[in-house]
């Protein structure tokens, strides 16, 4: 009997490599996306060490190897609707004016990523809430999210390096910025997990709790400003002012 091999899906006729490139890539990230949903199911319904590979790609009607593929494991399979985060508040940040203080700047690159409706920040997706929530009581969960942080606090540190004209390595100044602009919204997302749900009407908004969050950080340092200067409102706006500009 002779063989008879599966013909290989034949493009539109008519399409470009451009076009057929760009359906392959969108293919590819149905693929991803319905894995990563998966594994964000399963582990908020069982808890991630209860999670297997081989649940997850059953679960996306998918194969172990496709699996392999895009994840390294199961932890990153479930943090891969945060992990685009950063680098959406870091594209932000480089386009802030270059003669905003990098503190304010950082700030204002949060909340374009907030006010995003094109590619929507966490407060606009679903179980986004209860995947923070899950981060903080889940070790191995804890620990991958802590290297996404990092690996997107580093590129903050470089673009703040760059707008001060600084050595990212030896000045302390882009990271002091970058370890407390990013400190503050961590607060506030931790403030915002733990909020009932996401349907009752008196949770907390997330947009909110980050401007709440970045208000306490300017009051704290105008207070710590004034204590510093003796109580002298002047000197002490003066102070805070020199700080912003540095930072």
């Amino acid at each position: 009997m002779p063989d008879v091999k599966a013909k290989k899906p034949t493009a539109p006729a008519g399409e470009s490599g451009a076009a057929r490139e760009d359906r392959r890539r969108r293919r590819a990230r149905r693929t991803r996306d319905a894995m990563a949903s998966a594994a964000l199911d399963l582990a908020l319904e069982h808890g991630l060490a209860a999670v297997t590979v081989a649940a997850v790609a059953e679960r996306a009607d998918v194969t172990r190897r496709t699996f392999s593929r895009h994840f390294a494991g199961k932890e990153d399979a479930v943090l891969d609707f945060v992990r685009d985060d950063g680098a959406r508040i870091n594209a932000a940040l480089r386009a802030r004016p270059a003669d905003e203080p990098p503190l304010l700047a950082f700030r204002r690159a949060v909340g374009e990523w907030l006010a995003d409706e094109e590619h929507p920040a966490l407060h606009r997706r679903p179980r986004m809430r209860e995947l923070l929530a899950l981060i903080d009581t889940e070790p191995a969960l804890f620990a991958a999210y802590q290297r996404i942080r990092a690996d997107a606090q580093e590129d903050s540190a470089r673009i703040i390096a760059g707008r001060l004209g600084a050595d990212a390595v030896r000045d302390t100044r882009p990271a002091v910025v970058v370890e407390t602009a990013a400190g503050v919204l961590v607060a506030a997302q931790r403030l915002w997990a733990r909020g009932i749900g996401d349907d009752d009407p008196d949770a907390a908004d997330l947009p909110e709790l980050v401007e709440q969050a970045y208000e306490a950080l300017t009051g704290e340092a105008a207070a710590a400003a004034r204590a510093a200067t003796g109580g002298d409102d002047t000197d002490a706006d003066a102070t805070v002012g020199r700080t912003a500009h540095r930072k």
